[in-house]
């Protein structure tokens, strides 16, 4: 069993996203099937509460984000664009937690269960930190051509 190499690109050259609703700090790691990725909850986050923790709920975007980066360490290893993908729906989200509080280092890893080749993938995903425990699976899409495929939904609207 080979190690999963560490990334050497940042989340924001990983994901579509810019600016405030990049959520997640680092990719630990990855490989052809998983990967694993962390959050430190600083307050003042797009999400928080006036408390400065973040609610729970957020922890499917971080997730969501998860399997993003993912997809964009792919490409990257590939020599692709990053791109954009869309989050169809969780199933069996368990949570032990309203809040993840300040200060929280969270960490999370998503596993891809299946994928075909139009696009649709689900990931077995999970998110732990101290005393923190969650886990999802997210349905996920992400189009050939992504681009093309936006603008092709433009047309008919």
């Amino acid at each position: 069993m080979t190690a999963a190499p560490s990334c050497p690109w940042p989340p924001a050259d990983l994901l579509p996203h810019a600016g405030d609703m990049v959520l997640i700090d680092q990719v630990l790691s990855f490989d052809e099937e998983q990967i694993h990725t962390r959050v430190i909850v600083r307050p003042g986050g797009l999400f928080n509460r006036p408390d400065g923790s973040m609610p729970a709920w957020v922890g499917i975007e971080l997730m969501a984000q998860s399997v993003a980066a993912f997809a964009g360490c792919q490409a990257r290893v590939k020599g692709d664009p990053v791109e954009l993908g869309f989050l169809l729906g969780t199933r069996k989200f368990e949570c032990n937690v309203e809040h993840f509080p300040v200060s929280s280092e969270l960490t999370i890893h998503a596993r891809r269960s299946l994928q075909d080749d139009s696009g649709m993938g689900v990931f077995e995903c999970s998110l732990s930190g101290a005393g923190i425990q969650v886990s999802a699976r997210l349905n996920v899409y992400c189009p050939p051509q992504s681009a093309s495929y936006l603008a092709e939904g433009a047309a008919h609207d």
